[in-house]
């Protein structure tokens, strides 16, 4: 490892710099890990982990990895790391351009370095124009803040020249954003603009400490070699752009059907940046492209119900999802904001079946999948996650599944909606 004076982009006190702790399970930890933690992004899991089911595979020149919900990157990361020939699929655009860019540690630090510090020279000097941004990104920044990010912000812009340098810029300014803010930040990532946070940091600060932290890691890592993952926008129903049998792994996390926006995630992000400029903007510009896995995603009226359970893809659990959706349609009328948690859960599985037949083409024979996936109770109601997705897994042409629980979920019932026991795990299905 390089002498850390060395390493520095900017001037620090070496006492600032966090030590990185070994990880367990959780996404969490993965924010004290080289590369993983330059950004924060909660709908994750353990990149220790993910690197351990790949070892676990055997002959890592024989390892092919797949992720269909590849997130921020984590399962593609791990296997660069370890040398094995990886592909991805994300289908939230901001999403996919931040993994796309956390892909880009490999290239070449001192690019990097010399890139951060034109950004920081050409932000100090251009005008900055206020009045453009939309009503939350005003809530979320005082004028002296958002300025100051704006100065950045245009200098990304301008010396954007799509190298892999370009991208690492854009993410280290992405990923001061939630830093910089004075607004609170609920849990996975939602943004709250009347609760405020204590001590927001300021942007030159914050921008010159994570362009340091992967500048340093990008020093650390400078002698890897190995295959470089693959990374599609793309929807994980078709599996499109990925060859037949590609995969003999498949290491991944899908949305669960637990109502959480993976859309909205990223607003604050996309707003600041233009791609947004109102929150009724997100079912055309991203939730259109998304697995149907909370009830924006399905509007009243927007969906066919008795359409989509006659689907032949839904044979296997068609019985048992019908009753589900019928108590589902029944109780919402009791409910004050009638959530439309029947469609949810009626398209949530057509579109999980339609993922099984698309990596039933994608695997070869024999294969593994690995699903992060957890069960689910919309309104009180118990919906059987793991069971039915094992199933629609198996008729989709894998000949097994089985589950591994890892931990218990809404058994702290203070204050909570309903009082169903729920759990997570990892599902792994045999083919």
């Amino acid at each position: 490892m390089p002498v850390l004076k060395q390493a520095m982009l900017f001037d620090v006190d070496e006492d600032s710099i966090p030590t990185r702790e070994a990880t367990s399970s959780t996404f969490v930890d993965n924010m004290r890990l080289p590369v993983h933690g330059w950004i924060r992004y909660s709908a994750g899991f353990s990149a220790e982990w993910a690197q351990s089911v790949i070892r676990d595979a055997g002959d890592c020149t024989a390892t092919r990895v797949f992720d269909p919900f590849a997130g921020s990157g984590t399962t593609l990361l791990a296997a660069e790391q370890l040398g094995v020939e990886s592909c991805g699929l994300e289908a939230q655009p901001f999403v996919a351009r931040m993994a796309e860019a956390k892909l880009a540690w490999r290239s070449d630090p001192e690019a990097f370095r010399a890139l951060a510090k034109k950004i920081k020279t050409v932000a100090g000097s251009v005008t900055t124009e206020l009045d453009e941004y939309p009503k939350l990104i005003r809530e979320c920044y005082d004028d002296e803040t958002l300025s100051a990010l704006d100065g950045l912000r245009r200098a990304v812009i301008e010396l954007d020249d799509s190298s892999p340098s370009a991208k690492l810029a854009w993410l280290a300014l992405t990923g001061i954003l939630r830093k910089c803010s004075h607004a609170g930040t609920a849990q996975w990532q939602y943004v709250l603009p009347k609760k405020s946070k204590s001590s927001p940091q300021t942007p030159d600060i914050a921008f010159d400490n994570l362009s340091r932290t992967i500048y340093r890691d990008m020093l650390d890592f400078a002698d890897r070699t190995g295959p470089a993952a693959r990374l599609i926008q793309g929807d994980a129903r078709t599996c499109e752009g990925v060859p037949d049998g590609f995969a003999n792994l498949v290491v991944t996390s899908p949305p669960y059907p637990n109502n959480f926006d993976y859309a909205d995630a990223t607003r604050l992000e996309m707003s600041f940046f233009g791609e947004l400029r109102s929150w009724s903007e997100l079912q055309a510009k991203v939730r259109c492209h998304l697995l149907r896995s909370c009830s924006q995603h399905v509007p009243e009226r927007s969906v066919n119900l008795p359409e989509v359970l006659a689907d032949p893809v839904l044979d296997p659990i068609r019985a048992e999802i019908t009753d589900v959706c019928q108590q589902l349609a029944e109780v919402r009328l009791t409910k004050g904001g009638k959530k439309t948690y029947h469609l949810m859960v009626a398209c949530y599985f057509l579109d999980l079946a339609r993922v099984w037949i698309a990596l039933r083409r994608v695997c070869d024979s024999p294969s593994d999948v690995c699903f992060v996936v957890g069960d689910s109770a919309p309104y009180g109601l118990y919906v059987p996650v793991i069971d039915w997705l094992g199933r629609l897994a198996v008729a989709a042409g894998f000949t097994s599944f089985r589950f591994e629980r890892t931990r218990d979920r809404n058994v702290k019932w203070k204050n909570r909606k309903h009082r169903v026991p729920l759990c997570e795990g990892r599902l792994w299905v045999q083919g």
